[in-house]
């Protein structure tokens, strides 16, 4: 008989942190949202139990930087979506200061934001492998590195290098993409279980991405 041993999940980091105790720690997952998919759900809640982090804080874009818009819907749409996909789950919540801002969404100003009003927040900003790569392109990104703990989270593809600091989690690997959703929506392919079934009811009943 073989024994397969199973690896658990390691938190390799590029970085020395220095963790102070008399602050909350709190992750932050950024993004369009269109749509949010149970790939982001997943991220969120590995990434908060690996690092024991108190809250996770969803923070829609309103308009992002460097994303196609041609497919993008609505913020509001899309910000409702996002309160389906974490009813329920008490550590996730909504953050709302880049829709509230409007204009181009750049993680600086949310961040610095944030910073200003929660000053008693440790902000771990949890990004994917694809982005990990173009964190050069990011606006005050040499600011920004020293105002947040970057988390990596691993994509196919995407190496795990970086001129900047990085915390990379191991994670499932999900190969699921707000791009593939709208894709199969385009096509009336199914989307059960991409999407939490809240978030695929409303898409239908709004009738979004048939475009």
């Amino acid at each position: 008989m073989t024994v397969q041993t199973v690896k658990e999940p390691q938190v390799l980091t590029t970085t020395e942190l220095n963790f102070s105790g008399n602050k909350k720690r709190i992750g932050i997952l950024g993004g369009t949202f269109n749509p949010p998919h149970l790939g982001h759900l997943i991220i969120a809640e590995q990434v908060a139990d690996q690092l024991g982090l108190e809250k996770v804080f969803f923070m829609p874009d309103d308009n992002p930087p460097h994303v196609d818009h041609k497919e993008s819907i609505a913020a509001a749409e899309r910000e409702k979506m996002v309160a389906l996909s974490i009813a329920g789950n008490p550590l996730f919540r909504i953050e709302e200061c880049e829709l509230r801002r409007g204009g181009v969404s750049y993680t600086y100003d949310s961040i610095k934001y944030l910073q200003e009003c929660h000053p008693d927040y440790e902000i771990y900003f949890i990004i994917g492998g694809d982005m990990v790569a173009y964190l050069p392109k990011w606006h005050k990104v040499e600011q920004l590195v020293k105002m947040v703990h970057f988390v990596g989270v691993a994509r196919h593809g995407y190496p795990r290098q970086s001129p900047y600091p990085i915390m990379w989690i191991d994670i499932p690997l999900i190969e699921i993409s707000s791009t593939l959703i709208r894709q199969k929506l385009r096509q009336h392919c199914s989307i059960k279980y991409l999407v939490p079934d809240a978030v695929e009811k409303y898409i239908k009943e709004r009738g979004l991405y048939n475009g």
